[in-house]
């Protein structure tokens, strides 16, 4: 096993990046081209988590577990999809403290790894032009492996590939499926409260451990 202090697993999406406004353009493209409304960046701001799949799902439902038509689902999700990937970051900006406390654990020998159910075809350049792609040893995203979160098993597999023990893995994240990601896989959550929690109050659901800004994982973590 590895002898780095710890795994610091990061979700994406409202939790190193403030991703909802070039989301909520893209959305609001393949509503209109689909003939629906737009809904603006507040309403898709509630309707992000589990997924780009998921999200359009609601875009067109209005309801969080709600499951639009085949047809038109695959006509709004590939209007979203060529909409995003023309804008991935051109509104988003990282969350403030980000890259500060990515750089402050890497220099105290931490594994790094970034586990979002977000597709890998946006994962990958948006890290990029967020420009911290290079601080991750792993990158899994929501169609890395047959299941996501909060399924236990990008959490497992991402510490069995860095060689880290579950004892010393800590998922950070924004939402009730990290929250639960992390709870299945048995390992240590801190949840942000500034991400995409749908209004869930994520300490009823059993965190620990809420942070208002990155920067106090840090003390979290310990030396």
């Amino acid at each position: 096993m590895s002898s780095v202090p710890g795994l610091a697993l990061f979700d994406l999406d409202g939790t190193l990046v403030d991703s909802a406004p070039d989301i909520a353009d893209a959305v609001d493209i393949a509503m209109q081209a689909c003939g629906r409304a737009a809904l603006g960046e507040k309403v898709v701001r509630g309707l992000i988590g589990n997924g780009a799949v998921r999200l359009i799902h609601r875009a067109l439902t209005g309801l969080p577990d709600g499951d639009a038509h085949n047809t038109l689902h695959a006509q709004a999700y590939q209007f979203f999809v060529d909409a995003y990937q023309a804008r991935v970051f051109a509104r988003s900006r990282l969350f403030p403290g980000v890259e500060e406390v990515l750089r402050d654990l890497t220099a105290a020998g931490w594994a790094l790894g970034c586990v979002t159910n977000k597709p890998a075809r946006f994962t990958v350049p948006l890290l990029s032009a967020a420009g911290i792609a290079h601080y991750f040893g792993v990158v899994l995203s929501g169609d890395s492996l047959p299941t996501k979160k909060p399924a236990p098993e990008p959490i497992l597999h991402a510490a069995a590939s860095l060689g880290v023990a579950l004892p010393r893995v800590v998922m950070i994240g924004d939402s009730l499926a990290d929250l639960r990601a992390a709870h299945n896989a048995g390992v240590r959550a801190v949840c942000v409260s500034f991400g995409y929690n749908g209004g869930i109050d994520l300490a009823a659901e059993g965190a620990q451990h809420i942070i208002d800004d990155m920067r106090a994982l840090l003390p979290l973590l310990g030396p």
